[in-house]
């Protein structure tokens, strides 16, 4: 693939299917949960075959960001927390990329590590074809809604962690996203703050102390932990805002850079469309505001 265009799919692994999941007969099913013809509200499910879909601005900056969708590790959200966050990194000059993430309970060999290694292998496709597709191998960020959100932070934690079998040479490429954007993350596992639906399809429902404690979100932040922006509402009643107030803290104790936007009216799964009329409404334009004061939008190749 030469120059990346907007709708291109990148299938992430190199006989499409994820390791792990070859034997699975499951398939692919949308699901629209809205009544409202305007406001579409899709879900997606049977994912075998992990991809990227590009969105790309009509004028880029170099900088690209994977956009996670939520779903509580069972469904990934179509819509309100994946196409419409990457027409908003568009208006930044943001390549954003929309990753279909395997699903841990839909039987992959890899179980909770099926979408781990899916978030691995995007940041090394996106550093490895960096050149040809117009992108700054510095500036890849991660985005990540609700489980999503769980994703990045496990990702911006645990990037050199080995999964699987090594099947290429991508390895040699490093999967740690250059900053994140976490949106009412589900961070910890354990009670009382667990996300307990997350909690089952990730790890089941009779997970050990150790796996708990190991995807945990909150145990693993070290120096090495790339910048986060969080943003949370105090009255989600689907995800306890104290996963927030958990990574963030975590991460002052590990000297790692954080910041966290707490709104006290918003609700779960606010993102762009259903955070209008909310407090919450403002976390676009401080994540674009972050995100220019730590240098993710300055185009270094073309500064005057």
């Amino acid at each position: 693939m030469s120059a990346l265009q907007t709708l291109d799919v990148i299938t992430l692994w190199p006989d499409a299917v994820g390791p792990g999941s070859e034997q699975l007969s499951i398939r692919e099913t949308v699901t629209e949960r809205s009544c409202h013809p305007c406001w579409p509200d899709r879900i997606l499910t049977g994912i075998t075959r992990p991809r990227l879909t590009a969105f790309v601005p009509r004028k880029p900056n170099g900088a690209a960001v994977i956009v996670a969708p939520g779903g509580a590790y069972g469904r990934i959200v179509l819509d309100k927390e994946s196409a419409e966050m990457a027409l908003w990194l568009n208006t930044l000059g943001v390549t954003a990329l929309l990753m279909h993430y395997r699903l841990p309970a839909e039987g992959h060999a890899d179980g909770p590590d099926a979408p781990f290694a899916d978030a691995q292998r995007a940041i090394r496709v996106l550093r490895q074809n960096a050149g040809d597709w117009g992108l700054d191998p510095a500036r890849i960020g991660f985005l990540g809604c609700s489980a999503g959100g769980h994703l990045g932070a496990m990702l911006g934690t645990q990037f050199d962690r080995p999964v699987g079998r090594r099947i290429d040479d991508l390895a040699a490429f490093s999967a740690r996203p250059d900053f994140m954007l976490l949106l009412y993350p589900v961070i910890s596992m354990t009670d009382p703050h667990a996300h307990c639906e997350s909690r089952d399809n990730l790890l089941g429902s009779s997970p050990s102390p150790a796996r708990i404690h190991r995807h945990s979100a909150e145990n693993g932040l070290r120096p090495e932990t790339p910048p986060c922006f969080l943003a949370v509402a105090d009255d989600d009643a689907v995800v306890p805002a104290e996963n927030s107030r958990l990574f963030k803290a975590a991460a002052l104790a590990a000297g790692v850079d954080c910041t966290l936007h707490r709104f006290n009216r918003g609700g779960h799964g606010f993102g762009i469309r259903d955070a209008r009329d909310t407090p919450a409404h403002g976390w676009t334009t401080l994540a674009a505001e972050w995100l220019a004061a730590h240098g993710f939008l300055a185009n270094e190749r073309n500064a005057e």
